[in-house]
């Protein structure tokens, strides 16, 4: 499942415009660098464009996403570690999603929905507790 949300009256967040480095430190612990290229930003229809869950299912980083990245769930719920100031701010829509996810710290944000404009090198953790209890397979 993948696809858009027709329910979000946010417009679309424009996509990295400078290289930068975005490194996932997945459930397990492992880190997972990527180093991403604004002329090739994937769009996989996983989340929007640009996002962080796109970018790392495009490079074999699996984030759970039971909605499919649309926005209608809290399972890509990541923590923005360092970077965050250089992604697109929460929707209203993000924000009412996250009340729902365990754990919410200031650093939250859904994997979907959070666009890195590249200002900044990002860095997301992906916490050990939010795991989708059905995992499906991300590719």
């Amino acid at each position: 499942m993948g696809g858009r949300n027709p329910f979000l009256g946010t417009p679309d967040v424009p996509p990295p415009t400078q290289p930068y480095r975005l490194v996932i430190v997945a459930a397990d612990g492992r880190e997972h660098t990527i180093d991403v290229d604004p002329a090739r930003v994937p769009c996989s229809g996983h989340g929007r464009p640009g996002s962080i869950l796109d970018i790392a299912l495009a490079h074999g980083v699996a984030i759970d996403h039971a909605c499919g990245g649309v926005c209608a769930c809290a399972t890509c719920h990541v923590l923005v570690r360092t970077g965050g100031g250089s992604c697109n701010p929460p929707s209203d829509e993000e924000e009412d999603q996250l009340d729902e996810a365990p754990g919410l710290t200031p650093h939250s944000r859904l994997a979907c929905q959070c666009v890195p404009s590249g200002a900044a090198d990002v860095r997301a953790e992906v916490p050990a507790w939010n795991r989708n209890a059905v995992r499906e397979g991300h590719g």
